[in-house]
């Protein structure tokens, strides 16, 4: 039920399902208006010839009053109340008494700013109750009469009318809205192909590419264009990636014959300048690693790197690297303290997730000032294994975060300090390749690492 609620609302914040209740919403709109404006042009003209039909009856009998006098007025509406069952007549007192008509009784009823009222009277045949319109005169020596017509036919259209206008508009926009949501889904599909072949790109795969249906419309425009800028990208990256394999390849090879030559001339010198020729060992050794990191970093991130990924015990691993370290933060006078729970179990790469915990406890351990702690914690909560290596040294600046993930990138803007700023990154690739996240926070002194990884 979640998800279906979750998929249901996902789908309400799409643009086409916006786009479709807004052409929903304006479509019903000018139905109305279409509607009102047919019913102002038919059943409208009915209103108003009935309207034209009491009209002329009140002048007329106004004219006989003033011509004839009251008596032949009272005689008159008695002649045409007998002769008609639609038109109906009232004369009667100041008061309300009737005095001649084929109405019994006075209508109760408000009356508007031109006399014109609605009521209901009961038909003397059928005892039915029928509703009727009609307008109300007043004569000079204060008494009323009133014609009005049966509008039983002209209310029954009215009613048919409007229920027909409910139902035909309630189906139009039912079958509207159906409409839109099939063209909406079918339009949600190719985008969905297309986020799908977009993350796959995303996630290194740059040889997918956009598919085409070869109809011409603007998806398969947009999908030719892109896979063209795709083709380009893969391209340049390529060529890019060629050319730093060839310069480290290159670099590396050189680097290793003059570290083994070095190597060897040190062994068969003088004191002093072996120590010289093992510190240049050292700076090989350095460089030689730096290169080793660029290569790792650049495979995982291009997808040529092909894990070993197996059922590994992650308590394990974090047990192998505390004792790595246990001799580095003994003499630093550092406390390393691992707390993990038994059997946290993740899919992955045994070595590359050991060096990602390795470097992860190489920075904490030395970057924690003496007599200082190193926490090493692993849980597992919601079907997911959390890591977290914390310590108290100076920490990072929160609005550093991103940046230290970056290649080359340190906080010793000098570069005084030993290391080459590829450590983080190499712990990031790691991390995105077992679909992991990286977050790091404070720990108040100090820096807190926290890796999250789906549980096996």
């Amino acid at each position: 039920m979640a998800s279906f609620l979750k998929k249901t609302l996902a789908f309400a914040r799409t643009t086409t399902f916006q786009l479709t209740i807004s052409y929903t919403v304006v479509f019903g709109i000018s139905l109305s208006v279409l509607a009102l404006f047919f019913y102002w042009s038919t059943i409208g003209v009915v209103v108003r010839e009935t309207d034209r039909i009491v009209e002329e009856e009140v002048r007329v009998l106004s004219k006989v009053y003033r011509e004839r006098g009251l008596d032949w007025l009272i005689k008159t509406l008695s002649v045409r109340a007998r002769l008609t069952r639609k038109m109906l007549y009232q004369f009667a007192s100041p008061e309300g008494h009737p005095l001649a008509g084929n109405l019994k009784s006075w209508p109760i009823a408000k009356t508007d700013e031109d006399g014109w009222v609605e009521f209901t009277y009961v038909l003397p045949q059928s005892a039915a109750v029928v509703p009727a319109r009609g307008r109300i005169s007043r004569l000079p020596d204060g008494v009323q009469f009133l014609v009005a017509r049966n509008v039983e036919e002209i209310s029954q259209i009215k009613n048919v009318f409007k229920r027909s206008l409910q139902v035909v508009i309630s189906l139009t926009l039912i079958f509207a809205l159906l409409g839109g949501l099939y063209m909406s889904r079918r339009v949600l599909r190719r985008i969905g192909a297309f986020t799908k072949a977009t993350g796959e790109i995303v996630d290194g795969g740059l040889d997918k590419r956009l598919e085409s249906r070869l109809t011409g419309d603007e998806f398969d425009v947009l999908a030719e264009h892109l896979n063209e800028m795709l083709d380009r990208i893969e391209s340049l990256i390529g060529t890019v990636r060629h050319v730093s394999d060839n310069i480290a390849h290159d670099l590396r090879t050189p680097l290793t014959r003059l570290r083994n030559k070095i190597e060897v001339v040190a062994a068969s010198s003088p004191e002093t300048v072996r120590a010289e020729l093992e510190s240049s060992v050292a700076d090989a050794d350095e460089l030689l690693l730096t290169f080793a990191s660029l290569l790792r970093i650049a495979r995982i991130e291009s997808g040529t790197y092909s894990p070993t990924l197996e059922k590994i015990d992650l308590s394990v691993i974090l047990a192998d690297a505390a004792d790595l370290y246990q001799g580095v933060a003994d003499e630093r006078n550092v406390v390393l303290v691992r707390d993990a729970d038994p059997r946290l179990t993740i899919n992955g790469d045994r070595n590359l997730m050991f060096q990602a915990i390795s470097n992860l406890l190489d920075n904490a351990v030395k970057n924690s000032p003496s007599e200082g702690a190193v926490g090493l914690v692993a849980t597992e909560e919601n079907n997911e294994v959390q890591l977290k290596i914390y310590d108290n040294g100076p920490g990072i600046p929160e609005e550093e975060y991103g940046r230290v993930l970056e290649r080359f990138s340190r906080l010793d803007q000098s570069r005084s300090l030993p290391g080459s700023g590829l450590g983080l990154s190499v712990v990031k690739a790691v991390v995105e390749l077992h679909r992991g996240t990286l977050t790091f926070r404070s720990n108040d002194p100090g820096l807190m690492v926290e890796l999250k990884f789906p549980s096996n």
